[in-house]
């Protein structure tokens, strides 16, 4: 039988794509998977799925235009491309429109996907009220699939000597 490579999905949004993706590339280059870069218009809904995976959308909003197909921004690809570009990892990009969180997991179903990535929340008061709104899209991920869920932190809070957690060197004498 051959099982198709396995798929990695990340949810990505302009300005912090880079953190994130850098993250999830090297999950999917660990698992010997693809990556699968998904970014989702929160103000359209989908109208349609064509079989070659193009999204039509209409604008949730009736005084938007309407617009026939979501288009991945070229932005937001060119930000992605900077960082898989140099690394061995196969990558792709989808456009989505709908509840990010319920279009995320319908794409991570139809892809078979390991697991989902995301960014963590934006802090301060700007995510706290888009949270309070909207709720955290790892937890809505979290209670609506199967699949693990991993949050990459966006702006982590560093120690005092300026490294990540996982960045430090562990004393082998255990000390």
């Amino acid at each position: 039988m051959n099982n198709p490579k396995p798929q990695v999905l990340v949810g990505v949004v302009p300005g912090t794509a880079a953190t994130v993706v850098e993250a999830a590339a090297g999950l999917a280059d660990d698992l010997g998977a693809d990556l699968v870069c998904a970014t989702v218009d929160a103000s359209s809904e989908k109208v349609e799925q064509r079989p070659d995976g193009t999204v039509v959308s209409a604008p949730i909003n009736p005084d938007l235009p309407f617009t026939e197909t979501e288009e991945f921004d070229p932005r937001l690809r060119a930000e992605i491309a900077g960082v898989m570009d140099p690394l061995p990892v196969k990558w792709s990009v989808r456009a989505l429109a709908g509840g990010p969180a319920q279009e995320l997991a319908r794409l991570a179903d139809q892809l078979d996907a390991a697991l989902i990535v995301v960014g963590s929340r934006e802090s301060g008061f700007r995510g706290s009220v888009e949270e309070f709104f909207t709720g955290s899209l790892s937890v809505q991920l979290s209670h609506r699939q199967h699949r693990p869920v991993v949050i990459i932190p966006r702006k982590p809070v560093l120690d005092d000597d300026g490294l990540l957690p996982w960045e430090q060197v562990k004393d082998p004498s255990g000390g």
